[in-house]
């Protein structure tokens, strides 16, 4: 594509979204809330030992960070079977704040992460997108310990 016809699509792009409204604060709190379930929904695959609904979750292109960082879904599925193995879950988590961004295609999801015996074990958050199909899924993931977490309580 001839550089002057890329710049003028890409300034039509631009304008397009510049001219759409941004959503309500009632759209910002539904969308808000389907993260949360979607949340939700992510750590019951762990608490269920179902890593076929976990992937589910898992965006194409996630980069999840915890001691190393695993690009993209199989690097994270592959990352993460370990923990779907054996009866009991090793640790589970909830959400306790969920924020979207202004245009309601991004949130952020933060929350404490639990032992077995539920003893706070650290804090995730996630970063979701709204995928083309009309799904939450997570593209960024970090976790921190318990230190971190309880400074943040």
């Amino acid at each position: 594509m001839r550089p002057a016809l890329l710049a003028c699509a890409l300034s039509a792009i631009a304008f397009d979204a510049l001219a759409a409204p941004l959503p309500s604060a009632n759209d910002l709190a539904a969308v808000a809330a389907e993260v949360k379930a979607s949340e939700i929904a992510f750590a019951r695959s762990m608490a269920d030992r179902k890593l076929d609904k976990f992937t589910d979750f898992v965006a194409e292109d996630a980069v999840f960070n915890g001691r190393s960082a695993q690009i993209g879904r199989p690097a994270v599925i592959d990352a993460w079977k370990r923990f779907f193995e054996g009866a009991q879950a090793p640790f589970s988590w909830g959400p306790d704040a969920v924020a979207p961004t202004a245009d309601g295609r991004y949130a952020i999801s933060t929350g404490l992460v639990h032992d077995p015996e539920g003893k706070v074990s650290g804090r995730f958050t996630s970063i979701w997108r709204k995928d083309a199909d009309g799904r939450w899924r997570v593209v960024a993931d970090q976790g921190v310990d318990a230190g971190c977490a309880e400074a943040r309580k």
